[in-house]
């Protein structure tokens, strides 16, 4: 056996001092994100859909089916019902509630079929001179391949063109997620209202994310990018004006929810109502017309 090493001769670890509070690593907590919270809440499973709406707003309402060209989109649904007891079309789309529902309701992604069955019963509402009223809540049109070979894109720009010769006033709400082209195509109205903790945007957070930073994590910052929330698109004239909800969202008091929405349609269409048909076709067009100028003449 070798020597032994005596106590002092054996090597000193280092003396480890405790650290001072200034020496301690602060916690880092993310930023806040009221775009982003905006963005949750308007996806809340709880929050009310246009069934909801439908149910607490207008009394009477009889859904009618089909495109009369290939069949029913169960995403979009529609119908004539009474709002303080005069008739008005009712036109929007509808998620689904349970698991069920949702696959039935296409996770409220419309077809072809959905946008042609909307835009028949707009037909029919301007042929009898019925106010119209559409509901905006989806993620976005479906783009699944049956829906691009039944000609998706082309049914949503003939919408857009359409719903700006309707010589009937035209109401939108967007009640949760308005999403891209999905949403528009039921959204070419003379006036457009968005609940305060809805999003109406040309492209779904994650989505642009996935396109910009190449990372879809990092949907929080593209949603702040995007400016999507109602006080956002109030501020650049993209819509006419914000409804209010509950303090902590809809989803905690739909009836009162439904209330405020059921205001703002009532004072929209009272406004609309003494304008003929070409003024409200002109002040529809004009409307959209004038979104995305920020051109302003300089100063002599």
């Amino acid at each position: 056996m070798g020597p032994s090493r005596s106590k002092s001769s054996q090597p000193k670890m280092p003396e480890q001092s405790t650290p001072t509070p200034t020496q301690v690593p602060a916690s880092n907590p993310s930023p806040s994100n009221p775009t982003w919270e905006r963005v949750q809440l308007a996806r809340h499973p709880k929050r009310p859909h246009t069934l909801d709406y439908i149910g607490k707003i207008f009394t009477g309402f009889s859904e009618l089916h089909g495109d009369r060209f290939f069949g029913d989109d169960p995403a979009i649904l529609g119908g004539f019902a009474l709002l303080d007891g005069k008739p008005v079309m009712v036109i929007g789309q509808e998620k689904g509630r349970d698991t069920k529902q949702k696959l039935h309701r296409n996770f409220g992604m419309p077809k072809p079929e959905g946008y042609r069955k909307a835009l028949r019963l707009m037909r029919l509402a301007d042929k009898f001179g019925r106010p119209i009223v559409t509901f905006l809540d989806t993620v976005g049109a479906y783009p699944g391949i049956d829906a691009e070979e039944r000609g998706q894109a082309e049914a949503i720009a003939n919408n857009l063109r359409e719903m700006s010769r309707l010589g009937v006033p035209v109401v939108t709400v967007v009640i949760g997620e308005g999403g891209s082209g999905g949403a528009l195509g039921l959204g070419i109205a003379n006036r457009v209202y968005m609940l305060e903790n809805a999003y109406y945007s040309v492209i779904s957070p994650e989505s642009c994310a996935a396109i910009i930073y190449r990372d879809s994590g990092r949907a929080p910052e593209a949603a702040q990018a995007l400016r999507l929330t109602a006080v956002d698109l109030k501020g650049l004239d993209l819509i006419d004006g914000v409804i209010r909800e509950p303090s902590e969202g809809a989803h905690t008091d739909p009836n009162q929810a439904a209330e405020f929405v059921k205001q703002a349609i009532a004072a929209a269409l009272a406004e609309l109502a003494p304008l003929a048909p070409q003024a409200l076709i002109d002040d529809r067009y004009n409307k959209f017309r004038r979104m995305g100028n920020f051109f302003a003449e300089a100063k002599a």
